[in-house]
């Protein structure tokens, strides 16, 4: 499958419907406008980043006749397995749902522009044989300049309700592995002293995200560790991940992977 991506000056297109599968990064490089996302209005200027995964959800996009930005959208799904699931990328989507604008200095504001020009530079060399690895690269460049921004407003972040103490709970159990062979909503549930429908409902609300969306963001880097190790069969994998049979477990590959567990050790060989 060809990965999406998009660049664009053109404000009025940054909540496209083609960008529903993507997540946004918008730079606003002068002037002023605004946006309502998740019922809150914000307010944006020069130097203001916004980051939305799913770009559709911002309404009402208004812009001063000043107001100059440019974007980058990719595809969510590759996005996100760029990095391990316990990586700053899972708490900083929490927050981002929370606030998707991230006030830059002007060298943080520099950096994020020569990220977006350089991915439009590559965005038309999908004849490589590396393509889906270079544009991975630079993405990952983006991603950490966001992550060096976003880290410094959260220095500040004081969020104490019982919601966000849900929410981080539940990501320090994920961070131990144990969604390996637990991944089950009713187990963390459990863990967690709540019930099911009260943990979903909390997590969907703060993050935008189901619970097993998480646990698959932690359990995708288990699954692709252990089946670049050559030393253990498929089914001496499906064991250890507490699949109920093989065939379950290569339909998980499939569905997260896009590949069946043979093929993608097959994608591991030298071409």
């Amino acid at each position: 499958m060809k990965l999406d991506f998009q660049y664009s000056t053109n404000f009025s297109e940054a909540n496209s419907e083609e960008l529903r599968h993507t997540c946004m990064h918008l730079l606003c490089t002068a002037g002023e406008g605004s946006f309502v996302f998740n019922e809150k209005c914000y307010h944006i200027v020069k130097n203001d980043l916004v980051v939305i995964p799913n770009p559709t959800k911002m309404k009402n996009l208004a812009a001063h006749d000043d107001l100059q930005v440019e974007w980058f959208a990719a595809d969510y799904k590759f996005l996100q397995n760029l990095l391990p699931s316990n990586n700053y990328s899972i708490g900083g989507s929490i927050s981002l749902n929370q606030d998707p604008v991230v006030p830059l200095t002007e060298e943080q504001a520099t950096h994020i522009l020569e990220d977006f020009r350089r991915l439009q530079g590559r965005m038309g060399d999908d004849n490589l044989q590396f393509y889906d690895e270079l544009m991975g690269s630079l993405c990952l460049t983006l991603i950490y300049d966001i992550f060096e921004a976003h880290a410094q407003r959260e220095a500040t972040d004081s969020h104490t309700d019982r919601t966000a103490y849900i929410v981080k709970q539940l990501m320090a159990l994920l961070s131990t592995g144990i969604s390996c062979t637990e991944r089950n909503v009713n187990y963390y549930a459990e863990r967690l002293n709540v019930s099911p429908k009260y943990l979903s409902a909390t997590i969907k609300r703060v993050t935008g995200h189901s619970v097993t969306s998480y646990i698959d963001r932690y359990t995708i880097p288990i699954l692709k560790e252990y089946l670049e190790d050559e030393r253990l069969s498929l089914t001496q994998i499906a064991y250890r991940m507490n699949f109920a049979s093989l065939s379950y477990f290569s339909r998980y590959c499939t569905k997260h992977l896009g590949q069946s567990p043979s093929e993608y050790r097959q994608s591991l060989q030298p071409k």
